[in-house]
C-alpha cells in the first residue's frame, strides 16, 4: 500500500514538472530568448547615453531574433531603474543599462531598497570615458597644486558643481578633496547639463566633467583643464595632465555604461547576452557613435565586469566613509 502511494506521488511530481517546463514564458536557457527583452535605461530619453543604449538595443534585436524594448526610468542617480531590474525575475528578460553611479549608491544612500552588488549581475561593460577636472577661467589657478593652495587659504569659499548627489561627478571631486584635505562646497544639480552650465556661467568655480564635454569647452577657452582622472592622458586634450601627474595619487574616475541582469540569472543566458553586447559595441556604426560621444567601446566578459564592479564599489565606499558623504 505504502509503495503504491509513493509511486503515485512520484508520478504527480513528474507531471507537475512537465507542466512547469511547458508553461509559456519559462523557456530554458538553451531556448533563450523566446520572447521580447525589456531593457530598462537609467538615463532620460534623448541624451547621449540613452542614444547609445538604444543603438545597442537595435543590434540585440537583430542578433537575438526578439525585440529589445527600451524603457527609460531615470532618477535617483540611476537607482529607480536599477531597483526595477534587481526585483525582476532572473530569466534574462529584464536587463539594465546603467552607469558608474551604481558602484557608488550602496555607500552613500541610506535608504536604498536593494543592493547593486548583491542583487544585480554584471553582463558586460559597454563603454567608458574619463572625467576631467575643469575650472572657470576667472579662478586664479592653472593647475591642481595652485587650486589646493587657494582652497586651503580660503576654506569653504570655492564651490564645485555635480550632476547630483551620489553621481560619479560628485565623488570624483570628493576623492581629491579628502586626499588633499581641502574644504570646498558641493552644489548638486539635476543632471550633467545644468552642472556644466553653472560652471561655464561662473555660478560655480569647479566641476568634474566627462572628457567629451570638457575638451570642447577647454578648446573654446570657456573652461580650463586641470587634470584628467584616468591612468593616461586623453588624446582629446593631451595638454591636460592626469590627476596623478597633477599631484593627486591614484585618482581615477571613469564614467562607464554597462548591462546588468537580476542576480541568479542563469549563466548560459548571461553568456549569450554578453556575446551579443560585445559584438554590438564593436560594429562599425556603433563604434562610430561611441567615438562621437567620446566613449571607448569595451564589451568585457561577465566575470571581468563583475571584478571591476566590486573593486569600484569598494573604492567609492572608502571615499564616502572618509568624506562623510551620506544621502537620504
Amino acid at each position: 500500500m505504502n509503495r503504491s502511494i509513493c509511486i503515485i506521488g512520484m508520478l504527480r511530481c513528474v507531471a507537475v514538472m512537465a507542466c512547469l517546463l511547458a508553461w509559456p514564458g519559462t523557456a530554458s536557457p538553451q531556448e533563450y530568448p523566446a520572447k521580447q527583452i525589456r531593457m530598462i535605461v537609467s538615463f532620460p530619453a534623448g541624451g547621449g547615453s540613452d542614444l547609445i543604449g538604444r543603438l545597442v538595443a537595435q543590434k540585440l534585436t537583430t542578433a537575438l531574433g526578439q525585440p529589445a524594448v527600451v524603457e527609460n526610468r531615470a532618477g535617483a542617480s540611476g537607482n529607480i531603474a536599477a531597483e526595477i531590474v534587481a526585483k525582476s525575475a532572473p530569466d534574462g528578460y529584464t536587463v539594465l543599462f546603467g552607469n558608474s553611479s551604481l558602484s557608488i549608491s550602496p555607500a552613500v544612500f541610506q535608504k536604498l531598497n536593494y543592493d547593486p552588488v548583491r542583487d544585480l549581475t554584471p553582463i558586460s561593460m559597454a563603454s567608458s570615458y574619463p572625467f576631467a577636472l575643469t575650472s572657470h577661467p576667472s579662478l586664479p589657478v592653472r593647475n591642481v597644486r595652485e587650486l589646493v593652495a587657494l582652497a586651503k587659504a580660503k576654506p569653504d569659499v570655492l564651490a564645485y558643481a555635480s550632476a547630483g548627489g551620489g553621481t560619479m561627478s560628485h565623488m570624483a571631486m570628493e576623492l581629491p578633496r579628502v586626499k588633499t584635505e581641502i574644504k570646498i562646497q558641493h552644489l548638486p544639480y539635476k543632471g550633467a547639463a545644468p552642472a556644466s552650465i553653472s560652471l561655464i556661467s561662473g555660478e560655480t568655480q569647479l566641476a568634474f566633467l566627462v572628457m567629451p564635454v570638457a575638451q570642447v569647452q577647454i578648446k573654446a577657452g570657456k573652461l580650463r583643464g586641470l587634470g584628467v582622472a584616468a591612468p593616461t592622458r586623453s588624446s582629446a586634450a593631451p595638454e591636460v595632465p592626469t590627476m596623478q601627474e597633477a599631484g593627486v595619487e591614484g585618482h581615477v574616475a571613469l564614467q562607464w555604461n554597462g548591462f546588468f541582469a537580476p542576480a541568479r540569472t542563469p549563466q548560459p543566458v548571461l553568456d549569450r547576452l554578453h556575446r551579443e553586447v560585445a559584438k554590438a559595441v564593436h560594429l562599425p556604426d556603433v563604434k562610430q557613435r561611441f567615438e562621437a560621444e567620446g566613449a571607448t567601446p569595451v564589451g568585457s566578459s561577465p566575470s571581468e565586469f563583475a571584478s571591476f564592479f566590486r573593486a569600484e564599489a569598494e573604492k567609492w565606499a572608502d571615499v564616502a566613509k572618509r568624506s562623510g558623504t551620506k544621502l537620504d
